[in-house]
């Protein structure tokens, strides 16, 4: 059921984007499965020409060991979502092979390091170390490199400081349903024009 499931995914996802702010973007995850699928890059493309949604707000997330599947075809058919103009991103890098490779193999947008690395990088130096490694190749090879699992504003600033572009997690918001996120944009752009302000007050 993953084919038609995955399909469903994809199409509501760009539908419900286009209903954000128009600098957001939303990310799908695939499943192997549907990276070998002859039909996702003709329902990407027609998922998108539907909603009308611009491809550069759509971000697709795979695994690493979906690069290792049938690596040929694999290709293929990243290179034709790419040239659709949709982000990939390499989701839970350091968890499976790791092998650099990849990221010379195909152009990746972004590298999400596994939350895992995050929790507990406050006690373990090599957890930190990987995190300031992932994050100097992003900039080496052009690429975003997003912090996952970030729960506490001391990691946050943490994985700031060590060069990562962007973090995702609790400390942001937790999981909601499609109907609460417009109250969510809306809150956080408060709080920037509340912030800003307030440094327009302080600097003058």
């Amino acid at each position: 059921m993953i084919i038609p499931i995955g399909e469903w995914v994809i199409r509501t996802a760009c539908n419900e984007a286009t209903t954000w702010p128009r600098q957001v973007t939303i990310a799908v995850n695939l499943s192997p499965v549907q990276i070998t699928s002859r039909s996702l890059v003709a329902v990407a493309k027609s998922a998108l020409a539907e909603s009308g949604l611009s491809a550069s707000c759509l971000e697709l997330e795979i695994t690493e060991t979906v690069m290792l599947q049938d690596d040929e075809k694999t290709m293929r058919v990243l290179n034709e979502l790419h040239d659709l103009g949709v982000r990939i991103s390499m989701d839970d890098f350091g968890t499976g092979y790791s092998s650099l490779s990849l990221l010379r193999k195909f152009p990746f947008d972004k590298i999400k390091t596994d939350r895992s690395f995050v929790s507990e990088m406050a006690d373990r130096d090599d957890s930190l170390a990987i995190i300031r490694a992932v994050s100097a190749i992003g900039v080496s090879l052009g690429m975003l490199t997003t912090a996952e699992g970030v729960e506490t504003r001391d990691q946050f600033e943490l994985v700031k400081k060590e060069g990562c572009t962007e973090a995702q997690g609790y400390l942001f918001s937790r999981p909601k349903p499609a109907g609460e996120i417009a109250t969510l944009f809306a809150e956080n752009t408060r709080r920037v024009s509340a912030r800003a302000k307030l440094k327009l007050a302080t600097a003058s």
